[in-house]
């Protein structure tokens, strides 16, 4: 915890991912539904491979949304151009579920963390900043066509010294069959890898280890929403309760306490209570008070009270605090989840 290791690894991905493809269209459908009305609830998963597509799951909704239109759309959208069949096989929300919800209740048991580090203007770890500005900067290379044979999929991956100093970058990037490794190669080196790092000086740089990389995508392996949970939040330097984000609404406290232990080890670490800090809450399904809230520094110095005091973890305060009844959620299915401003989780306040 709070990264004692004498090195660790972070990695991220691009938005064409098969994984993180899941991720988008299952938050393009929630989006598409919270703009018609504010009140839906979204559980849905999406699972894509080999030419196929199929969107599961259960929702409420006063919307009329196309399910397939929208998977279609954000598909494209990515860079893809090959032929999908969708098959959509979403049910109603169990009524179940929806009557602890409906009263203020969680809509799940489980365990949420948040962290944040002085280390990085982001409050991030250096590792997952740079994994992330990686994979971000591949694809725009992409996008504007400075690199024209780059192709949708890729990842990153840096390792750090126990200094703050990498050690190893690597990225595998989908792309042309025309263009040699060698090109490759020299091209991310000169646009990708010095223009984040600063220098690629004494570092180990690692492109397209296999040999090549032709076939991404759903064409080359299989993808599924809320397959990338630590890419979405802290990079498996902190502890994470399990539970993906993506597709879910705010009800589903997987995600809004997520991201309001998030804002939460943000906002004490902006105002001095901790250099880092790690806040953690559990719930009982349908139930609104959680059966824990829990907060400590790098220092082990416990901020539990100084959390109660001053924030509230009941969802439908989360959701309001956070005001998370809004289309926001596509646009945080790609890159980290954290560490970009503008999101209502990033905020700083005073405490």
């Amino acid at each position: 915890m709070f990264h004692l290791l004498e090195r660790y690894t972070v990695e991220s991905v691009t938005s064409g991912h098969p994984d993180k493809v899941c991720d988008q269209i299952s938050d393009a459908i929630l989006d598409a539904m919270i703009k018609q009305d504010p009140l839906s609830r979204s559980g849905v998963e999406v699972f894509g491979s080999h030419g196929a597509l199929m969107i599961g799951g259960e929702v409420r909704t006063k919307a009329k949304v196309d399910f397939e239109k929208i998977a279609r759309k954000v598909y494209k959208d990515i860079g893809y151009t090959d032929k999908l069949e969708v098959m959509v096989r979403v049910a109603k929300q169990s009524g179940d579920i929806a009557m602890g919800v409906d009263t203020g209740g969680a809509g799940d048991q489980g365990i949420m963390y948040g962290y944040a580090t002085s280390e990085t203007k982001e409050m991030l770890p250096k590792g997952v900043v740079l994994a992330h500005a990686l994979a971000r900067r591949l694809e725009k290379l992409r996008r504007d066509k400075t690199l024209k044979w780059l192709k949708p999929d890729g990842k990153t991956q840096v390792v750090i010294d126990n200094g703050g100093g990498v050690v190893n970058a690597l990225c595998s990037t989908q792309h042309d069959a025309k263009v040699s490794q060698e090109e490759i190669r020299e091209s991310l080196i000169k646009h990708l890898f010095r223009p984040v790092l600063g220098s690629t000086k004494n570092i180990e740089i690692l492109v397209n280890p296999t040999g090549q990389f032709i076939q991404g995508g759903f064409m080359a392996d299989a993808g599924l929403t809320g397959r990338k949970i630590q890419v979405d939040t802290y990079g498996g330097l902190m502890p994470h309760g399990g539970g993906c984000f993506s597709g879910k609404d705010a009800t589903k406290v997987d995600r809004s306490a997520a991201y309001m232990c998030r804002f939460v080890a943000k906002n004490l670490v902006a105002n001095g209570y901790g250099k880092k800090v790690l806040v953690s809450v559990a719930y009982a399904i349908g139930r609104a008070e959680p059966v824990m809230v829990e907060a400590f520094d790098d220092k082990g110095k416990n901020l539990t009270s100084i959390v109660n005091k001053n924030f509230d973890f009941r969802p439908a305060a989360i959701i309001e605090r956070l005001n998370l009844r809004r289309p926001i959620y596509q646009e945080t299915a790609a890159y980290g989840h954290f560490g970009v401003s503008g999101r209502p989780w990033e905020k700083i306040i005073k405490i």
